[in-house]
């Protein structure tokens, strides 16, 4: 029974859940976690096994690698995850569906007693994410997106780890290695209830040992296509802050009423489009980042806003720590350990005078 419920714990991580929810959410919950966990066998098996395409050999091989050079390099856990391997058959681990009002940046949260309150919620199959999206309030602007990996923050090791998984080996090294990386930090530090904070420090983690990575242990062409793929990522979240501030200048100004506010809005996003349309060009076409763009809302702005907000501040705080993972580990710990607004004010006090 124990062991049970500790599945059925771990296995909410992926999203957070109301309180007021049924069985079928649990349920679907633990059915995902437990076919994914079902499905995965030790790497080592897969490289024995004839079957098993070369390529796909490469890349267990590589996140091998990844997964010793994190312990070694970068401080991060050295426990039962990523030492196995899954093909779910799908392309996304999972499928998140956040949800924000029409005037604000603020994601609607979900709460469970083991995470806490997230901005998101989770689901194996996307039939049901977007089912339930279809339910929500008209008035929240909702987005549905796949989720190539979650963390279940450690507490499945007892029974093998997180895996890894089809949804993400076969992305090139350094956004393999970014994708470990970030979901081991999870493991090292959660605050309760702050998704800013969680995401924040653990997009912080994955730059740094992916910068790392790439200096001391990377094969050749690595850190070119990297950093190729980087620059226009980096552009785009620039982008995307700036499109983030000017919606906050209008949603907080006090003298417009919600109809001019909403006029408003509809001119930042334009300009938004506008803006990515010239960066685009500028990048030769590169589209990747079109379908985003196409369904870009303040829910999808906010969501990503989680995962950028604090990363200067917890780069600063690694910098004054010597560039020395264990140290800093310890200084986001004590962090945790404080109220929320006081944690993130001290970290946005290290961006600026960084």
């Amino acid at each position: 029974m124990r062991a049970a419920a500790l599945l059925l714990a771990a296995t909410a991580l992926v999203s957070g859940c109301a309180r007021t929810q049924g069985l079928g959410y649990y349920w679907q919950s633990l059915s995902g976690h437990v076919d994914l966990m079902w499905r995965a066998r030790p790497i080592d098996d897969w490289l024995a096994d004839a079957g098993t395409p070369g390529a796909l050999k490469d890349r267990l091989l590589l996140a091998r690698r990844l997964r010793a050079f994190a312990v070694s390099e970068l401080d991060l856990p050295d426990n039962a995850s990523y030492h196995r391997y899954a093909d779910l058959g799908r392309n996304a681990a999972v499928y998140n569906v956040v949800a924000a009002p029409a005037l604000s940046l603020s994601l609607q949260t979900w709460c469970f007693p083991v995470a806490g309150c997230v901005g998101y919620r989770g689901y194996y199959r996307e039939a049901d994410a977007r089912a339930f999206a279809a339910g929500l309030d008209r008035g929240l602007e909702v987005a549905v997106y796949p989720v190539p990996a979650y963390s279940t923050l450690g507490w499945m090791n007892w029974a093998g780890g997180d895996p890894l998984l089809n949804t993400f080996i076969r992305q090139p090294e350094g956004e393999l290695a970014r994708l470990l990386f970030h979901e081991l930090a999870h493991q090292v530090v959660y605050a309760k209830d702050d998704t800013t904070f969680n995401e924040s420090f653990a997009t912080a983690v994955e730059r740094l040992g992916v910068q790392r990575w790439l200096a001391q242990a990377s094969t050749p062409g690595a850190r070119v296509a990297y950093e190729a793929f980087d620059q226009r990522r980096r552009a785009f979240r620039g982008l995307t802050a700036s499109v983030r501030a000017r919606l906050l200048a209008v949603y907080g100004d006090a003298s417009l009423d919600d109809a001019a506010k909403l006029e408003r809005k509809a001119r930042v996003m334009a300009e938004f489009r506008r803006e990515y349309e010239a960066l685009k060009a500028f990048w030769g076409g590169f589209a990747a980042y079109d379908p985003w763009v196409a369904r870009a809302n303040n829910a999808l702005l906010g969501a990503q806003g989680a995962y950028d907000q604090l990363v200067p501040g917890f780069e600063a705080l690694f910098a004054r720590e010597g560039r020395d993972f264990a140290r800093f580990y310890d200084a986001v710990r004590t962090l945790a350990a404080l109220p929320q607004a006081e944690r993130h004010q001290r970290l946005q006090a290290l961006a600026i005078t960084r």
